[in-house]
Parts: structure tokens; C-alpha cells; sequence
């Protein structure tokens, strides 16, 4: 059998002991100047959703890499006295907030105040008198409140109108029993009441109200200065009045002041301070050895964005990516996430109360986000932010992060190879798990491997190792009447051998 040129693969690597990971990184230069090309396109979408969708004021971001590269803001922020709205115009954020309050609740955790499986009455005793749907219900935990399968009815209209109630009217509700929807533990279900409660959770641990706690310990932390609960602390220039487009009109909503109910959907804040908490996010990934600076650690931030309740799967059929898309999606602590047919993972939550609608969302393996503040009563920019997102992924080609090739993935490909075509013992005896023989016999994968090679004809190229991670990759073969990808994967031992080994397709 012909021998391939090895010298188009990676040099054998001496290995240590202990291999030092080396996080996937973006090696593409050119990837700002393509997203900065589509800024007129993205202002020209955002601004036409306003008109059609009858917004009378929004403000939006795109972040790139963990900076705000663009920004942008279109009508009015208070329509009585005629103030346009400015990059610093602050906007309640509504059901947003509720990231902030489960990563209080993590905080909680992470210094040991309090754990996720905690039943709820633990911290509010009122909770003693509640009793779930059946008998046989697990106990309540503050991991039901936090990824909303807790069983209590989807409750938008009304949890909306409840923020400005007192704490005393939150224990007598709880007091005074609760009713279900769902046994706990089953069915996801949005909850403005769960996160209500997860508030309550956070003053009765902390000893501080609610507000103060994640005042403290995450938005003062993260520079974002200009974020509060009341909107009578905002400058009266500063702030976007609520509307409700109604008979063809805009008629203004009452603003609620702040309540305990705040925990589900109170912050009012800026483009540039949320921005600041999206870039804390994206810093999450990838996992890497760095310092691990922050008031919550990298692990737990991503612990946030994984999906702990599943919701659904749904189909796309018109996006400008792909003509068929298949998604899946669930929620996490506080965000709802996703994972399509085209490896995209999102991050996401949208915001709705009287008089505003919001949305942010962020893909953390193409550094991309983007923000939306509207002042029109569950103002529909969930639906704005997908296809801008779709436009950007579709016309930018923001590549995900190349995955360097470990160690130990480059010099198991090498023998690998050498292996398929010389068949060395001594190669053998080092690279190979027992598995690999007593799967198949040698005489099969000889066969199996000389075939391979015979159908491509003649050796052309060996590309370099495509890792998928630190322990498993492809090496595209080619010859001069075809090819093939050769799919590898390695134990997980302290020395890892070759497990899986597989001819497949390209």
C-alpha cells in the first residue's frame, strides 16, 4: 500500500503528564468589518419594526466579542413632552430582571447560604401551608421556582399587575394556599409568581431586601450605575414612558412603582449598562484557566445558560440560514436557551409588562448579542431580534471558535494513520484500546481500511486534524478518485488511546 506524505500533518508532540487546555479561540480577522457592513441593514429592520409594530420609541444594540459596536434609538421616549429617545434613555426591562434575581439566588449558593434542592418553606415558612397537585409531589424547591417547572399556571396578565405589591401581600397570597397547574417536577411553565418568590428567597437569606442584595453584589460590581428599581430615581428626561397602542392611538400606561414583585420584572436601566451585564456573560465562554474575576464565577454563569427545564422543539422554514431549521429549547436559571440543526446555540429572554417590551440574546460560541428597549406595552421584539440575529448569521459568517488541536488528539492522528496503512505493532500497542480489536477483528480492519484506501486511488492529501474537542476530530483524506473523513475518538485515561475509529462520508 502506497504511504501518505506525513509531513502535511502536525509534528508528534512530547507530552507531559499534566497537558495544559488551550480554549477554543476566533482566528477570524475580517469578522468586525462584515458586521459593520450590516449596520445600515440592521438600523433600516429595526426602524421599520417600530413603525409596523406601532413602537413609539426603542433602543438597540449589537455587541461583538463583549463590546457594544453599534448602537441605535428611533422615536420617543415621552411622547407629553416630546422627548426623542437617547442611548442613555433608561427603559424598564420587565421579565429581563429575572436573570439577575437567579444569579443572586447562584451567589446565594456559591457561598454556601443556601442550596438549589432547599425546600421553599425553608425560607419562607408561609410556604408550609401550600400542597401540590398530588399526593405523590416531590417537595418544592427553590430549583422548581428557578427553572420554572415548579407547577404553578402561566401567569403573564396577571403577575404583570402585581409588581408594585408590598411584601406583606406576597406572604399573605402564600398564606392563604396556592393552586397548581402541574404536579412539580413535569411540565414547564412560565412563572412570574416562581421568581416573585425567588426574590423573597434572596431578602430573607441576605437580611437585606432584594433589591439592595443584587444592587451590591452585581450591579455595582459590573459598573452599571445607572440601573434601579424606582423610576422615580430616574432623571425625568431620562426615562421612556410607558403606551399601550390602543383604537388606533397611544394611550400611556401607568408606571408601577417598585414592589416585591420586582424580582420577576423591575429593573429599569440603560442600552450601555445592560450591555455591560451581556459582555459579563460572554465572558463566561469558553472555559478556560484564567483568573476568574466577577461577583459569580465563570461556572456558574454558564451553569445559568444550560437547559434544566425543556420546553419544546419547533421547525423554521424561513430563514435566510437554512431552508429547514429543527430547535429545540428549554430554560435555564432565569434564560431560556437553545440548539438548532445548525449548531447554534442561543441565550435568550425577552421582556413584557404594561408599557414595554425588551429582548436580549447572545450566541456565546460566535461572541455575537444583541439588546432591544421598546416603551410599547409587550412590545414584540423577540420577533425583531431573531431576524436580525438570522440576518447576521446569514450575511456576516461569524465563524465559531476554532477549537485548537490538543496534544494528544495530534499525536494519536499520526499513528492513526501510520497504523491504517503499516499496521505497527509497536503503534498498535500504544495507541489502540483493547476495545478496538475485540470490536472488530484485525484481519476485518485491515480489509476494511485497505478497501478505504483503494476506492480515493491514488494519495493526493492528508488535511490537518479537525478537533471537535479536546478527544475526538476528523482528518480528511483525499486521492484522485475520491476521499474520505476518518472520525476518530480517545479515552478518557489519564493516557488516552484510540476508542472509536470510523470511514465515513464527506
Amino acid at each position: 500500500m502506497l504511504r501518505f506524505a506525513f509531513a502535511l500533518l502536525l509534528l508528534a508532540t512530547s507530552l507531559a503528564a499534566d497537558v495544559v487546555y488551550s480554549p477554543p479561540r476566533f482566528t477570524d480577522p475580517g469578522r468586525l468589518e462584515r458586521l459593520t457592513a450590516l449596520f445600515p441593514e440592521i438600523d433600516d429592520l429595526y426602524r421599520r419594526h417600530a413603525t409596523n409594530e406601532h413602537i413609539p420609541g426603542l433602543v438597540y444594540g449589537v455587541m461583538l466579542d463583549g463590546q457594544l459596536v453599534h448602537a441605535g434609538t428611533h422615536g420617543t421616549a415621552n411622547r407629553i413632552d416630546n422627548i426623542p429617545v437617547h442611548r442613555a434613555t433608561r427603559f424598564r426591562i420587565a421579565s429581563m430582571s429575572k436573570s439577575f434575581t437567579a444569579m443572586a439566588i447562584l451567589q446565594l449558593r456559591d457561598t454556601g447560604r443556601l442550596q438549589l434542592d432547599d425546600p421553599v418553606e425553608k425560607h419562607l415558612r408561609q410556604f408550609r401551608r401550600v400542597r401540590p397537585l398530588t399526593t405523590d409531589s416531590p417537595r418544592i424547591t427553590l430549583r422548581h421556582l428557578l427553572q420554572m417547572d415548579v407547577g404553578f399556571p402561566q401567569d403573564d396578565p396577571w403577575g404583570d399587575r402585581k409588581l408594585a405589591d408590598t411584601v406583606a401581600e406576597l406572604e399573605s397570597l402564600v398564606a392563604g394556599g396556592l393552586r397548581f397547574s402541574n404536579p412539580p417536577g413535569t411540565i414547564w411553565e412560565y412563572s412570574n409568581l416562581g421568581y416573585g418568590l425567588l426574590g423573597h428567597v434572596i431578602t430573607r437569606v441576605s437580611g437585606k431586601p432584594y433589591q439592595d442584595f443584587i444592587t451590591r453584589e452585581i450591579l455595582r460590581p459590573l459598573g452599571m450605575t445607572n440601573t434601579v428599581w424606582e423610576h422615580e430615581r430616574v432623571p425625568a428626561a431620562d426615562l421612556a414612558h410607558g403606551y399601550r397602542w390602543e383604537k388606533d392611538q397611544w394611550r400611556p400606561e401607568p408606571l408601577l412603582h417598585d414592589g416585591t414583585f420586582g424580582a420577576m420584572g423591575g429593573l429599569i436601566t440603560t442600552l450601555d449598562d445592560f450591555a455591560r451585564y451581556v459582555a459579563f456573560h460572554l465572558d463566561a465562554w469558553p472555559p478556560r484557566d484564567d483568573p476568574d474575576a466577577g461577583p459569580v464565577r465563570r461556572a456558574t454563569r454558564r451553569e445559568m445558560h444550560q437547559m434544566h427545564a425543556f420546553i419544546g422543539a419547533s421547525l423554521e422554514t424561513n430563514s435566510p440560514v437554512a431552508p429547514l431549521i429543527a430547535r429545540g429549547s428549554g430554560y435555564g436559571y432565569g434564560l431560556s436557551t437553545s440548539l438548532d440543526t445548525q449548531n447554534i446555540f442561543r441565550v435568550r429572554h425577552a421582556g413584557g409588562l404594561p408599557g414595554y417590551g425588551s429582548e436580549y440574546r447572545f450566541v456565546p460560541d460566535r461572541g455575537i448579542a444583541l439588546i432591544a428597549f421598546a416603551n410599547r406595552t409587550y412590545a414584540p421584539m423577540t420577533a425583531i431580534n431573531n431576524r436580525v440575529l438570522d440576518l447576521i448569521l446569514h450575511k456576516a459568517r461569524l465563524p465559531q471558535r476554532e477549537i485548537p488541536v490538543s496534544p494528544w488528539l495530534a499525536r494519536r492522528s499520526e499513528q492513526l494513520l501510520r497504523i491504517l496503512q503499516e499496521w505497527s505493532a509497536a503503534d498498535i500497542a500504544d495507541a489502540l484500546a483493547p476495545n478496538v480489536f475485540m470490536d472488530r477483528d484485525p484481519a476485518d480492519w485491515q480489509e476494511l481500511a485497505k478497501a478505504q484506501f483503494a476506492r480515493i486511488g491514488s494519495p493526493v492529501r492528508i488535511g490537518p486534524v479537525r478537533p471537535l474537542n479536546q478527544l475526538r476530530g476528523r482528518i480528511r483524506v483525499d486521492g484522485s478518485t475520491g476521499a474520505f473523513d476518518l472520525f476518530f475518538t480517545l479515552t478518557p485515561e489519564a493516557i488516552p488511546r484510540i476508542q472509536d475509529i470510523r470511514f465515513e462520508t464527506p
